[in-house]
């Protein structure tokens, strides 16, 4: 008999519907817990009073994986997936996960009933060791040994993992030239394992269209976002899909960002006058040209070294002004500092913030911020997280382009260097900004306003 009847269970849902209590109250007042209260709730919603009637429902193993799947692709939890399937606990999913984690998708399947057969299996017999048929059959064996892992080379899968799906995808190209009995062994997965992945291969792609999309947007960015930027550039253009559900994507089709590095150091010692870290790691700025900041970062390539300084406002992430020599001298800053001034508005006194680098610490440099009333800030000795937005920018430049190309000579790397900023500006979109680019960010807010 049910702990809870469906009367019950109806009486308490239209109560919570129709009333103005609580969940926790009506939960009190029929002296159930609010858990269960929530389920038949989310039930009922889904499913009308047939979602209240206790069911002892024996699940198929493609019920399961649909169960599954859908929590995997929509990032919903055991307590929707239990009500949109109208399955009377959420733990069950749990168990069925659980399951899949620890054994593998053959466990979903239905265990049977009754005692287990006594009939005695019948062995073939064996080739006589040494004779023709036991080399023949030896033979045989290594040679579908040496398919077998010849594929499972070049799967490489990306997870460090081989998974039961791709082993079923390696059984089934093999499949003309050896037994699946005997792949399978080789591959340690059941033979209905095998044939359920083998019925999923054949259903049809239901992403083979979003697939083609997330390619074409990682190759137009060069490879330089992850599924983060795929997901809100895919909003962009109109497509609501789970994050979970582009990682998953990209995973199988081998889509990934690369790695950042670290940049060049200025700091030389005491030099000339340092000021105080007006900035403090506060790093929001409310509208343009409030706070900026700025650094110098270094190049190798053929054997030669190329030196950047720019300055990002911190109210968008916007360069605004950068130059590029190929000795870090004083020029490399004053140069940049002077596009930047050209930038200012009348009234318009940002902060300007740095480490200690000798550059800095330039009386020439320090007077022309004076000059602009441009307030100079500096952050304390051999600590990079007081200049953080900056490293930052420094570690995706290196790692979305330095590292992602290949480039003919200095000069060519110069000229991409430049279209790599224009870029970041201009199209390169961030979550911070609500999915667009800095320039984009700024323009929407001056058209706002």
């Amino acid at each position: 008999m049910a702990k809870y009847s469906f009367e019950l269970k109806l009486e308490a849902v239209l109560d919570y519907l129709n009333g103005k209590e609580s969940i926790r109250a009506v939960a009190r007042r029929f002296n159930v817990s609010k858990t269960p209260l929530e389920t038949w709730i989310a039930q009922y919603r889904e499913n009308g009073e047939n979602g209240l009637i206790s069911s002892y429902t024996n699940y198929d193993i493609h019920f399961k994986m649909d169960v599954l799947n859908y929590m995997s692709e929509l990032g919903a939890s055991f307590k929707q997936a239990a009500a949109v399937y109208n399955i009377s606990s959420p733990s069950t999913i749990l168990q069925w996960q659980r399951q899949v984690e620890e054994s593998g998708v053959d466990a979903l399947f239905p265990k049977k009933k009754g005692r287990p057969s006594m009939k005695k299996e019948t062995k073939k017999s064996l080739p006589v060791e040494g004779s023709m048929e036991a080399l023949q059959a030896e033979n045989e064996r290594l040679r579908m040994e040496n398919a077998y892992l010849k594929k499972l080379q070049g799967l490489n899968s990306r997870k460090g993992k081989i998974t039961e799906q791709e082993k079923a995808k390696i059984i089934f190209e093999l499949r003309h030239d050896f037994k699946v009995s005997e792949l399978v062994k080789i591959a340690e997965i059941a033979r209905s394992t095998y044939y359920y992945w083998v019925k999923q291969m054949e259903r049809p792609d239901k992403y083979k269209e979003l697939k083609e999309l997330i390619k074409e947007i990682f190759e137009e960015h060069q490879g330089r976002y992850g599924y983060c930027r795929i997901t809100l550039e895919l909003r962009n253009r109109g497509y609501v899909i789970n994050h979970k559900t582009i990682r998953r994507l990209m995973n199988e089709l081998g889509l990934k960002c690369l790695v950042r590095m670290k940049k060049y150091r200025s700091y030389r010692g005491q030099v000339g006058k340092t000021t105080a870290n007006i900035l403090e790691r506060d790093f929001h700025a409310s509208k343009p040209n409030k706070k900026w900041v700025t650094d110098v970062t270094e190049f190798h390539l053929h054997g030669e070294k190329l030196y950047l300084s720019p300055i990002l406002d911190l109210y968008n992430g916007e360069i605004i002004a950068y130059n590029i020599e190929q000795r870090p001298v004083y020029p490399l800053v004053s140069k940049m500092l002077d596009k930047a001034i050209e930038r200012l508005n009348e009234g318009e006194t940002p902060i300007l913030h740095s480490d200690q680098g000798w550059h800095y610490q330039m009386k020439q440099y320090q007077f022309a911020l004076k000059k602009h009333g441009i307030i100079q800030s500096m952050s304390r000795k051999g600590n990079c997280l007081d200049n953080a937005v900056m490293e930052n920018f420094f570690g995706l430049l290196k790692s979305e382009l330095l590292y992602l190309k290949k480039f003919e000579s200095v000069e060519h790397f110069k000229i991409e260097l430049e279209k790599y900023i224009h870029y970041y500006n201009h199209k390169r979109i961030k979550a911070k900004l609500k999915g667009m680019s800095p320039v984009q960010y700024r323009t929407h807010a001056q058209v706002a306003a």
